[in-house]
């Protein structure tokens, strides 16, 4: 189904044409004085240069050859502006179709192409901060755009499973249960299914670990040989790896499920260290790579530089890999078995360079054709009130599940004193208002841009929040639940003012939808919904919906936000998060 501003344009297109003019002029905009016009076009200002005539005649000479069916208003004014409101008839047609079409006829542009959309990016053995927080939900707003879409979007949490904190845990392990079967070479299994250690111990573990290897440099050494030996293939280091794996992945998965990120790939370093070895030989032997101070890299530098891009470091003078290598061979692996279309990585703005100098290698190195479409969406950091990172009261870094926590029971508090719902429907309640007013708080934001994380404003039942959001689909089905049976009842013409501003804001869905999709910008998504949650509160207020006598007119009151619940609830599953039943 054609967005509705194209199909304006194409009937000032036809107008243009037939008055004997350039069709390429008829390009119709959203006016930007709706008191005046709801639309307009300023091609007759561009053809007079061309035509040599003054463009208010041309105005004139266009508005006669459109059709007055489609339009209560086609107005010719000075200097040469075409403005045009919308007839009842064509409106009312254009929001039927999308009430009729599946996803409200929004083109499919993706259909038989997959997307990879790498995100998460958390390391095994270290609990989720709130460092994670825009990674996860971004990623998982853009997973779900490109899926409405059409496209087959595969989420890849791209784990840090295979480097040197493995190698700092294996050897403080050693340390403190030197005992341990899981250290005699000698030892032929087979090994328990128990991890010698909980979570706790673990997310303990590494940390000591870490600020020991600065300070000992024997202990560092003894964390690079583990890193190696796990890596060859060690029994006792690998099952003490799959013990980390799956106690770290179940503790991850508990508090993604709580966020509502889902991925459809768990794959990490470990699983494209495999193709390491083949893929570097390659480039040495094609003359991709070439050797540096003892390293191999790739040169990925252009002549059109306007900044320094350093080499790629492909392998190490000490003959180890990077985080470069593993993700040119995670791309190997994804083309490989996925076979993406494209693939979209999201990551902390800080690694933009690192992901110029990646996705040139890998065109380079012919992992994917040259015209092949790699992007990076960096996104930058959520401050404090200060300006500053988000930090705990004492400074530390704050663990993802305390911030979900701190702000479901900052909601809580809030449900309860307003008694917005009955004692049994609390949690459950408070646990929906909760993820929306943090996500919802974040993806408002442009992505690429710093934040101020307050949670009085994220979590307010008013403004630009989600909790608002909710509220207004809340309040649409508690109408729809009175009126009764409402799901076929069709679009009828605009019964007063605010049922049309209500329309014409229905019909910016497919628009800003295409838009957040091409920006990776969920933020389009929030500022859409903002302004149709207001023209449905407006028109609310407005009119008498239940109460209205004339059961004609009342029907179409019901069709007309029903079908705006359904894009609201659409586009916050866009967005990551549900509405509750009551609130």
């Amino acid at each position: 189904m054609k967005k509705i501003l194209d199909m304006i344009s194409a009937k000032m297109a036809a107008a243009f044409e037939a008055a004997g003019y350039d069709a390429a002029f008829g390009r119709v905009t959203v006016s930007n004085r709706p008191d005046l016009c709801e639309y307009q076009c300023n091609g007759a200002l561009a053809a007079a240069k061309q035509y040599k005539c003054a463009p208010i005649q041309i105005a004139q000479a266009v508005a006669a050859k459109l059709d007055a069916a489609d339009f209560s208003m086609i107005d010719a004014v000075m200097p040469g502006f075409i403005n045009l409101k919308l007839s009842d008839s064509f409106l009312q047609s254009y929001l039927e179709a999308m009430r009729t079409q599946p996803d409200f006829g929004v083109e499919k542009e993706g259909t038989g192409k997959t997307v990879v959309v790498d995100y998460g990016g958390p390391n095994v053995a270290k609990p989720l901060h709130i460092g994670h927080l825009r990674s996860a939900i971004i990623g998982e707003s853009i997973k779900r755009l490109f899926s409405f879409f059409g496209y087959n979007a595969i989420g890849d949490i791209h784990l840090g499973d295979w480097g040197l904190q493995m190698g700092l845990i294996i050897s403080e392990l050693q340390e403190r249960q030197p005992d341990l079967c899981y250290f005699d070479e000698s030892f032929s299994g087979p090994y328990s299914e128990e991890a010698p250690f909980t979570i706790s111990e673990l997310e303990e573990i590494y940390p000591a670990a870490s600020a020991k290897k600065k300070e000992n440099e024997a202990f560092a050494e003894k964390a690079h040989t583990a890193t190696f030996e796990l890596q060859s293939g060690r029994p006792g280091y690998r099952a003490l790896w799959q013990h980390i794996m799956r106690l770290s992945l179940a503790d991850m998965k508990k508090i993604y499920n709580d966020l509502d990120v889902h991925f459809e790939a768990w794959l990490g370093e470990s699983d494209a260290d495999p193709y390491i070895p083949a893929m570097v030989e390659d480039f040495k032997n094609r003359g991709i790579a070439v050797q540096s101070e003892g390293a191999w890299v790739i040169p990925v530098a252009r002549e059109d530089d306007k900044k320094e891009v350093p080499p790629c470091i492909l392998v190490k003078s000490d003959g180890s890999a990077i985080y470069a290598t593993t993700d040119l061979a995670t791309m190997v692996q994804r083309m490989q078995d996925f076979k993406p279309d494209r693939m979209f990585y999201i990551t902390d703005k800080r690694q933009s360079l690192h992901f110029e100098q990646v996705f040139r290698a890998a065109k380079l190195g012919g992992i994917v054709p040259a015209d092949y479409t790699l992007e990076h969406l960096g996104f930058g950091t959520m401050n404090g009130k200060d300006g500053k990172p988000f930090k705990t009261r004492d400074g530390g870094v704050m663990r993802l599940e305390m911030l979900i926590r701190d702000m479901t029971d900052f909601v809580r508090a809030k449900v309860i004193e307003n008694k917005i719902v009955d004692d049994d429907q609390v949690e459950a309640t408070t646990a929906k208002i909760a993820l929306a007013a943090l996500k919802y708080g974040d993806l408002s934001n442009q992505p690429t841009k710093d934040y101020v994380f307050d949670m009085d404003r994220f979590a307010a039942f008013e403004g630009n929040t989600g909790p608002y959001i909710l509220y207004t689909i809340i309040r649409i089905k508690s109408i729809l639940a009175k009126y009764g049976a409402w799901e076929n009842l069709p679009i009828q013409p605009a019964a007063n003012s605010y049922a049309k501003d209500l329309m014409l804001s229905i019909t910016k869905l497919a628009p800003n939808l295409e838009t957040a999709l091409r920006t990776a910008s969920p933020n389009v998504v929030c500022a859409y919904i903002y302004e149709l949650a207001g023209c449905v509160n407006k028109f609310y207020h407005e009119t008498r919906i239940l109460g209205e006598e004339d059961k004609e007119k009342q029907a179409g009151y019901i069709a007309l936000i029903g079908l705006a619940k359904n894009i609201l609830e659409t586009c916050i599953h866009l967005l990551g998060f549900s509405a509750p039943e009551k609130m």
